[in-house]
């Protein structure tokens, strides 16, 4: 399974990397922000789940999940938020927006295999 990792920093892509090595991913991409995340997609079709940062330069990471949503191409991907956005407003406005989890900011590797787990056996 292809998994996509959008974040604009690269300390956090690697953190998120490393969780999802253990969790034996093997294939991960990575995008700095949301319009980056677009060109990687449109080179990388199979990618299956896609653990998004909301604040970022360019487009947001809210914005990218309005635009995978709304693509029929990517409209399946499972999208997970990794933001420090803890207001319940964005966490409702997120899952409303089609995101299928939602982790705060920071987190522990369990806190991530927790939350790939549940969205990947919903």
């Amino acid at each position: 399974m292809k998994v996509m990792i959008v974040d604009d920093s690269s300390t956090m892509r690697r953190i998120l990397k490393n969780c999802l090595t253990k969790l034996n991913f093997e294939t991960i991409v990575e995008a700095g922000d949301g319009l980056e995340a677009q060109l990687v997609l449109e080179q990388n079709k199979d990618v299956a789940l896609a653990l998004v940062d909301w604040n970022m330069p360019n487009m947001t990471g809210y914005e990218l999940l309005q635009v995978i949503k709304a693509n029929d191409e990517y409209k399946n991907i499972k999208v997970i938020m990794v933001t420090t956005e803890s207001e319940k407003t964005n966490v409702v406005m997120a899952i409303k927006a089609g995101a299928s989890n939602y982790v705060i900011k920071p987190f522990t590797p369990e806190i991530i295999a927790e939350k790939i787990s549940a969205t990947l056996n919903k």
